[in-house]
């Protein structure tokens, strides 16, 4: 028997984890834990959230076989396509470890299980303010910080970022904050006008996107909305290609405006820190930053549009897959 999952003083030596067992499939498994050693944390979920744009292609099947090995979370079990347990992003309290950690919330890059064992080097404490319900937004942070490296936003820029996601729409909340930038939000759904607005941006639709723009983010997930970024590009703009889209084969039309404006299209990956940063900053750094951002922007609590409990997680990743155009899905232990 599982012991209570919010227990502090929890002794069970078992877990539940939620394995993808076959394409669009997933059920929950149990697991036996090893006690922590001296150098290792216990940690009790509290909760978890689904990276919408990866883990549904992972949930269906769809990561390549050439990405296999770079596509591994940190504390995945088995292997791609199935099964294969696949996640990373965990907000859980240690119940046992170093006096430093013990009692505290922390974030960690873990699948999602009612509880595990880590090396305490693996975990990193939620700033004082955070609280654990928003703290599962850190990895999208971390991708938007990533991104936001990699684009290079400079004051005064017309700046359009297309598809009005979790990490789109982090990206331009931050890129908000460079004096005199005039972001617009782009998204193909005339809802999210509500949620720009809720976090003080513009919006457009992709025909009313003004064209000449300096810098253009696209997190779309769309060979459509990355057509509507090199289309709205002025001469010598940069495009940031943020989406990751799996199998899925992407037709552009290069052969209008991109060579003739002169453009830079340009990905962002998270895996790796930009080469301008690299000297002087560490994932563990990055990670600090992004949680510190969270507990700074009440207001981002809006990207979580749902919540569930972990007992049927199979049932909510068949729903989320079948649901596009959804943000972040906060799972509760």
């Amino acid at each position: 028997m599982i012991a209570n999952r919010n227990d502090h003083t929890m002794t069970s030596s078992t877990a539940t984890a939620f394995w993808i067992t076959a394409a669009g499939q997933g059920e929950l498994q149990q697991e036996t834990l090893t006690p922590p050693g001296p150098d290792e944390v216990r940690i009790v979920t509290l909760y978890s959230g689904i990276s919408r744009g990866t883990e549904t292609l992972v949930f269906n099947g769809r990561v390549p076989a050439s990405e296999h090995q770079r596509m591994k979370a940190p504390f995945q079990a088995g292997e791609f396509p199935w099964p294969v347990k696949y996640g990373y992003t965990s907000v859980g309290r240690v119940i046992e470890g170093p006096d430093t950690l013990r009692d505290r919330d922390v974030f960690c890059l873990y699948p999602h299980q009612d509880g595990y064992v880590v090396p305490a080097a693996a975990v990193t404490p939620l700033p004082e303010g955070l609280p654990a319900e928003r703290a599962i937004l850190a990895s999208n942070m971390e991708t938007a910080i990533n991104g936001v490296w990699d684009a290079g936003p400079q004051a005064g820029e017309r700046i359009a970022v297309i598809g009005a996601g979790v990490v789109g729409t982090l990206m331009a909340r931050l890129c908000q904050q460079i004096p005199g930038a005039r972001v617009t939000l782009v998204d193909i759904d005339p809802q999210r006008a509500v949620l720009a607005e809720q976090l003080d941006l513009a919006f457009a639709v992709p025909d009313e996107l003004a064209p000449d723009q300096d810098l253009l983010i696209h997190a779309s997930g769309s060979d459509e909305g990355l057509t509507t970024a090199l289309r709205a590009a002025g001469m010598e703009a940069r495009l940031i290609e943020m989406s990751w889209y799996g199998q899925k084969p992407v037709t552009l039309p290069l052969g209008e405006a991109f060579h003739s404006r002169r453009l830079t299209l340009r990905a962002s990956q998270v895996g790796t820190i930009p080469p301008a940063q690299a000297a002087r900053w560490d994932f563990r750094r990055r990670l600090t930053l992004a949680l510190t951002l969270l507990r700074d922007d009440p207001a981002l609590e809006t990207l979580i549009d749902g919540e569930s409990p972990f007992t049927r997680l199979p049932d909510t990743m068949r729903q989320l897959a079948a649901a596009p155009g959804a943000l972040c899905h906060r799972i509760r232990y």
